[in-house]
């Protein structure tokens, strides 16, 4: 070998160690980050179940939520243009380009959240026309009192806890910000683990309100002020997670909170460039999640509906939210550099990497969720106010998000190409052409299968949305294998079928024994029976998977055993 390959060989190598150790950073960050928020769920379920405080504040956060997830979130339009153009800068010209930003961003949405202050009932009515529906119209419809009671209960908590979160439309610009500027600085920590503080601040809130009300927390009557701190501890949470990452970024040189108007600067430009057509396009996926609201509102029971699709969602977000950073942040920074048509072969390779790593993560926790859905929700949410029927509910949501989470996290791997390309326009249009087919498939499984058919819905549009990108894709990069591509996903999710029904069979012949055990032998036996099952299925994928020689496989086992020394 000669100097030149060697050097060229050793680089090789570093960066692969580079981003072995950017994905185990982000991987640890965000798996903590996960089990807070997960604790912060069951906390929630425990104190408000499917009532109407916390199904307000499923629709009261679509918009605030809606923005935070947008602008401030890792993988957002904002952290990766941010990233797309400062990886092509000198680092001493960082903070002057991210400053201006800065002012740019936070002028706008300082007005935006003034305008949801004011404008806080018509807005919910958009979100949620359900809830507006006349009294009169209900009782027609042969709706009972005490639903109609609560519908009205629902909607006045709605509105109070959209105009508490509203400020949330400025720190999300400035989370989203700083997450980028931190990520061009090789800071990945931080970043990944701020979410920390978001759900801190509430199981705080939830914590004060059981010292102050004890069982009280649960009656009818302290909705209204549980809807209140609910809204209130995710403001200052949001707050919070602002105020930690910006002494770190100002210290890293990064920019922070100065007022620069160097708005003609090319690099600002070429950052807005970016950023606008990609924050519409991510937005379109957003409002999708406001289509599915809408209709869900409708629902008779709108409350337990939406809480139930809190509650799922949350559960197939812990690992979604973990390997999709793991898997992103560290991929996009390598596609960025593989956009000349010279390094096209390369850019395939690791496309395919990313789906086959997301099929490799996604399909057997997909299968194993799926086939155990009922007995993950008693594990985990059901106690004090989250009763039986609750768990039912949230078993069938749960059910069918979990169909939907390898073209959820593949999508967003294709989405990530585009963007390395330049070309925030063709998701942005397969968003805007997605919008009309979430709200037929809303309209049209909403009444035959209720919340779990909103969720479908959402499955089948991901699905339109992934096809559509490999299609452009394979047009624009001179086509793609994607014959060998789809032949090695279809054994993965026949493998993943398998050990889904292995999975179910398993837990089912060992919980015949449950029912003559205590209350807290039980939750163990049921926990236990869960890991079993679960290992069962994830080691029959696995079994699967090592006998088709996926290429993706080897890299990772390797990879693994280099890391812990095996």
């Amino acid at each position: 070998m000669s100097g030149n390959e060697e050097d060229i060989s050793q680089n090789n190598q570093s960066l692969k160690r580079s981003l072995l150790n950017i994905a185990t950073i982000v991987a640890v960050a965000t798996l903590v980050s996960k089990i807070f928020g997960l604790l912060r769920q069951v906390a929630i379920a425990a104190a408000f179940g499917n009532g109407t405080a916390y199904g307000a504040y499923n629709f009261a956060y679509v918009i605030p939520g809606f923005l935070l997830i947008l602008l401030g979130g890792i993988n957002g339009p904002f952290h990766s243009a941010i990233i797309s153009v400062l990886s092509k800068r000198d680092r001493r010209e960082f903070a002057d380009i991210i400053d201006s930003i800065t002012t740019i961003v936070t002028g706008i949405l300082l007005l935006v959240s003034i305008a949801l202050v004011i404008f806080a009932e018509p807005l919910m009515h958009l979100v949620a026309p359900g809830l507006f529906v006349p009294e009169a119209d209900l009782i027609a419809k042969g709706i009972t009192p005490e639903v109609i009671q609560n519908l009205k209960i629902t909607k006045d908590i709605a509105i109070q806890q959209f105009q508490i979160m509203a400020p949330m439309a400025v720190l999300a610009g400035l989370v989203g910000i700083g997450f980028g500027a931190l990520n061009a600085a090789d800071a990945y920590w931080l970043p990944s683990v701020s979410p920390i503080f978001s759900s801190l601040t509430v199981l705080i809130g939830i914590g004060g309100l059981f010292w102050t009300l004890g069982n009280g927390i649960l009656s009818p009557e302290n909705a209204v002020l549980g809807g209140a701190v609910l809204a209130w501890s995710t403001l200052a949470g949001a707050v919070l997670q602002w105020l930690v990452q910006l002494p770190v970024q100002m210290k890293a040189g990064m920019g922070g909170f100065k007022l620069k108007f160097d708005w003609q600067r090319p690099e600002v430009k070429e950052v807005m460039r970016i950023m606008i057509p990609a924050t519409f396009s991510s937005g379109m996926l957003q409002i999708n999640v406001w289509t599915d609201l809408f209709f869900a509102s409708f629902i008779p029971n709108a409350a337990a509906a939406v809480s139930a699709m809190g509650y799922a969602g949350l559960l197939v977000q812990t690992p979604l939210g973990i390997l999709s950073n793991v898997i992103l942040v560290p991929l996009f920074p390598v596609l960025s550099k593989l956009t000349s048509p010279e390094n096209w072969d390369e850019l395939k390779q690791r496309i395919r990497q990313g789906l086959m790593l997301t099929a490799l993560t996604m399909l057997p926790i997909s299968a194993v969720m799926v086939a155990l859905s009922l007995p993950i929700s008693q594990v985990v949410y059901e106690r004090y106010a989250f009763d039986a029927e609750a768990s039912r509910l949230t078993a069938v949501v749960l059910m069918a998000y979990a169909v939907g989470m390898f073209v959820y996290l593949g999508r967003d791997v294709l989405v990530r190409v585009f963007y390395a390309l330049g070309d925030g326009e063709t998701p942005f249009k397969i968003s805007i052409v997605n919008i009309f087919f979430n709200g037929l498939f809303d309209y049209l499984l909403v009444q035959r299968f209720g919340a779990a058919g909103i969720v479908l819905a959402t499955v089948a549009v991901n699905v339109i949305s992934m096809l559509a990108m490999v299609y452009f894709l394979d047009r624009r990069l001179n086509r793609l294998p994607l014959k060998s591509w789809g032949l090695t996903l279809l054994g993965l999710i026949l493998a993943s079928a398998i050990a889904g029904v292995a999975s179910w069979g398993i837990y089912e012949l060992i919980s015949q024994s449950f029912d003559s055990l205590a209350t807290l032998a039980k939750f163990g036996a049921k926990v236990g029976g869960l890991a079993i099952a679960s290992a069962v299925g994830l080691i029959i994928f696995g079994a699967i998977a090592l006998q088709m020689r996926i290429p993706e496989l080897t890299i990772l086992t390797n990879q693994i055993k280099r890391r812990f020394n095996l």
